[in-house]
């Protein structure tokens, strides 16, 4: 895009993909106009962002945004390295009067015209996405693929899913209407009316350190798309991922004749807390957070003149009675449990299997039986350490290497956590899961089974039947919140009591997965990932609801 580029020309470059968007959001089929692929952007596209990576290590990552006071930034890799880069510090009462001046500008601009600008940061954003991808490995500790592809393409997908979601709401009311109503005998009443879609305000993107653009894209560009000019406030030890997206916005902005101020950047000093600062001003009148259930409560409590989104704390189930295909089950789930060393939302934490055993295709198989040949699965998948490493990654930070070491003394250890060495970053700490057997009868497991531990931590919690695995999930999702919840079951009776119980708690199921599609993985345009009904979220990433309270309609009526 030039600096000459008109309104028009970008509606006319993007219009086709937002189609796109809107036709994969209303059927739910597979879309996505992001390679996975790493070998698709270009013969020379890994070296030259590993190189763009590296040039950034050191510097000063000036945004030339208003009201910076201090320059601040203490990123250090999961895999050792420091990355030495300062970030601008902000003057709040400078920043945000400022970013609220450009709103006007932005609001005039329309929905189709947001849409359209919002799909070329999205684009400049995935042609660097090897850059990105670097910057996210060595924030959150996800290896280099999971780094690539969740970090890079699939957080871009969900951004864009949040830019169709945001233009359909917006557009569902006519921008004009002629109003007639007749009088009889006498001339009828005429009104000319018009519908604006106006912004709430500044909206506020508290980031997270484990997925920092796939977690912060949909809220990032639900309110950018919808009028309100967007403060992005990242996780202290994942501000880069967030800083790059900030400088393409702003760059795409400026370039497109719109102030660059609707996108910014605030990074705290240690120990700030301006994430509490920022969410109690006047000027900030939407939230979008993911993080720790204390402070997504404290934000839902006082951040009163915000629209708040919250993605929080879940304990994630999967209810085992029955399998067709046994060694498909088991690979599976070792594979979700695997996964970025269980550092994610959606990563299952309590397997709920009858202490008399399941019916398999293999033949009967006890609850010691399953569990032992669980582990078993977990230590093939990971019994080599190149794809150890390739599929765990790094541990985020010592609070997670802790929970390890303190799940172990729960109950019997049936899987004990090993350590990995990794060659290439040799101060990087990664750790495979640990399965630890628990009774669903005792008392005193309940502390542990009923909170969530993040990371590598499985209970496998032995009940006395299934109608008693189905009692415990419900329980678990009303009282703890849940992202996701599984089941294996060949019993169509066993089916519909789980899938009664998630439809009722309002919580995600997945039913028999033992092939390449695994619980903790959702599909931007055709999956919802979490429901808005359960304590682990307020929201869905996307839905109608996840835009529509981001702006209001404002009418006007003129006598036609």
């Amino acid at each position: 895009m030039t600096a000459e580029m008109t309104a028009a020309q970008l509606v006319e470059k993007h219009r086709p993909t937002l189609d796109k968007a809107l036709d994969a959001i209303r059927t739910r089929a597979y879309w996505s106009p992001h390679p996975e692929h790493p070998k698709a952007y270009g013969e020379t596209a890994p070296q030259d962002g590993l190189a763009a990576f590296e040039a950034l290590r050191g510097t000063r990552f000036a945004l030339d945004q208003p009201g910076t006071d201090d320059w601040v930034g203490e990123e250090v890799s999961p895999y050792g390295p420091e990355l030495g880069i300062t970030y601008p510090h902000p003057d709040v009462s400078v920043l945000l009067p400022a970013m609220r001046a450009a709103l006007p500008v932005w609001r005039e601009a329309g929905p189709e015209v947001r849409a359209a600008v919002c799909l070329e940061i999205l684009a400049r954003i995935s042609a660097r996405t090897h850059e990105f991808a670097q910057a996210v490995m060595h924030t959150s500790g996800q290896a280099f693929m999971m780094a690539f592809q969740a970090g890079g393409p699939h957080a871009q997908d969900r951004g864009l899913e949040a830019v169709a979601y945001a233009y359909e709401e917006q557009t569902r009311t006519p921008r004009q209407a002629a109003w007639t109503k007749p009088q009889g005998k006498r001339d009828p009443l005429e009104l000319a009316k018009t519908f604006t879609p106006v912004p709430r305000g500044v909206a506020l993107v508290i980031g997270c350190n484990t997925f920092p653009t796939w977690n912060g894209y949909p809220g990032l560009f639900a309110s950018l798309a919808t009028g309100n000019p967007v403060l992005v406030k990242p996780h202290p030890r994942a501000v880069l991922p967030l800083a790059l997206t900030v400088q393409v916005a702003r760059e795409v902005l400026a370039e497109a004749g719109f102030p660059a101020d609707l996108v910014c950047l605030a990074v705290d000093r240690p120990g700030e807390g301006l994430a509490k600062t920022l969410a109690l001003r006047p000027e900030v009148r939407i939230i979008d957070y993911t993080g720790s259930t204390a402070f997504g409560d404290w934000l839902e409590e006082h951040a009163r003149q915000a629209q708040v989104y919250t993605e929080k704390a879940g304990v994630n189930t999967v209810v085992i009675e029955s399998t067709g295909d046994y060694k498909g089950m088991l690979a599976n789930l070792a594979f979700s449990l695997s996964l970025y060393s269980g550092q994610m939302c959606t990563t299952p934490q309590n397997l709920l299997i009858p202490r008399g055993g399941i019916a398999t295709d293999a033949g009967p198989k006890s609850y010691d039986e399953v569990v032992s040949d669980l582990a078993g699965a977990v230590s093939g998948l990971l019994g080599d350490d190149a794809r150890a490493n390739a599929l765990l990654g790094a541990i985020v930070n010592p609070q997670v290497a802790a929970r390890i070491e303190e799940a172990a003394g729960f109950g019997e250890v049936a899987l004990a956590s090993r350590e990995v060495k990794n060659p290439e970053f040799p101060e990087a700490t990664v750790r495979t899961p640990v399965i630890v057997k628990l009774d669903g009868s005792d008392p005193e497991a309940e502390a542990a089974y009923l909170s969530e531990c993040f990371g590598p931590v499985a209970f496998a919690v032995a009940v006395d039947a299934v109608a008693d695995a189905v009692a415990l999930l419900r329980r678990t999702v009303r009282e703890k919140g849940a992202m996701t919840v599984g089941a294996y079951t060949t019993s169509p009776e066993v089916e519909r009591l789980v899938e009664d119980a998630c439809l009722e708690e309002c919580a995600q199921l997945s039913l028999n997965l033992t092939g390449g599609v695994y619980v903790n993985q959702t599909a931007a345009f055709s999956d919802f990932h979490g429901s808005g009904g359960n304590p682990a979220a307020n929201a869905v990433l996307c839905d109608g609801a996840f835009v529509a309270n981001r702006f209001r309609t404002v009418e006007v009526r003129r006598e036609g």
